[in-house]
């Protein structure tokens, strides 16, 4: 009699195990960076409101833009900067994103108690952290670029209209443009510093994201802040500011030529062996991954607040 009940009583524990053992790693981490989207939809929606504020001002300023224009090399000239200032839009509204998502990322379900129902799914603390991290570095570095790219087609093709109207061949226009090249070395811009370079900028913000008690905006800039002033109250030195103007900036490029060319030829001018062999960037990884180890273990042990 005992055995069928036994049965009975083990086979959900068993359809339980099996059922978690075969849901794999990366799904579970699909899953989970699917449920970051769902629950932050800022992370498209901010990129894409700054692509409409841009385009907005385009229109509004393209007849002055085009006034005076009689040669494709003045076109250029005169609408290469709007397409850049629409782009850094775009990327910096994506990275100010990054930051406060970085930052309410765990403490948010802290917050609001979430993490008990979180926890009692079979999702590890490292997979959680993980897909958390990777919604700054990687996928709101490509969404910027694929509405960046957009834009700066709708802008083109804006402006296509405007010089058709005066007589101008386009063909040409759409050729000295490179829109294609432009299009490639933003695409690397904003994966190798926006994705890499910022790696243990948002490191440190989900580390204090899982551990600060309360206003973690605070806890995350007041540090660096005090770091600096004791630095240059003590030793009148700024050797601390200097190295986070260093991060925030990017790595220069060895070129000296770019330097006074357009932002675009800035880009192309660090390749990426010259970037990949930056000891800047090796450093930073490691600190990323010294702190993501950490806001896992925190994460393991932080209850709600």
């Amino acid at each position: 009699m005992n055995t069928p009940s036994n049965a009975m009583s083990e086979s959900p524990v068993q359809s339980q195990t099996m059922a978690r053992a075969a849901i794999s790693a990366t799904r579970r981490m699909y899953w989970s960076m699917r449920r970051e989207l769902w629950e932050h939809r800022s992370i498209y929606l901010a990129p894409l409101i700054a692509a409409a504020v841009a385009v907005f001002g385009f229109l509004i300023s393209l007849p002055q833009h085009m006034r005076g224009v009689s040669s494709l090399d003045r076109a250029h000239e005169v609408l290469d900067k709007p397409y850049e200032i629409a782009a850094g839009l775009i990327m910096g509204t994506g990275f100010i994103v990054g930051i406060f998502y970085a930052l309410d990322a765990l403490y948010g379900e802290r917050r609001d108690r979430s993490i008990l129902f979180w926890k009692s799914l079979p999702v590890s603390d490292l997979t959680t952290v993980l897909s958390k991290v990777t919604i700054p570095l990687i996928i709101l570095p490509l969404l910027s670029f694929a509405i960046a790219v957009a834009t700066q087609f709708v802008m083109l093709l804006l402006s296509s209209i405007v010089l058709l109207g005066r007589g101008l061949n386009i063909g040409a226009f759409w050729a000295h443009m490179s829109f294609f090249h432009m299009s490639l070395m933003l695409l690397y811009h904003i994966l190798t510093v926006h994705g890499l370079w910022y790696a243990p900028l948002y490191g440190w913000l989900l580390l204090v994201s899982a551990w600060a008690p309360r206003a973690p905006f605070i806890c995350a800039f007041l540090p660096p802040f005090v770091i600096w002033g004791v630095e240059k109250i003590a030793f009148q030195t700024s050797y601390f500011l200097a190295m986070l103007q260093y991060r925030l900036a990017g790595p220069e490029p060895a070129a000296t030529t770019a330097q006074h060319g357009t932002v675009m030829d800035v880009l192309s001018a660090l390749t990426l062996a010259q970037f990949l062999s930056t000891p800047g960037l090796w450093v930073g990884l490691a600190v990323a991954a010294a702190l993501l180890f950490a806001a896992v273990r925190l994460r393991r042990y932080r209850g709600p607040i």
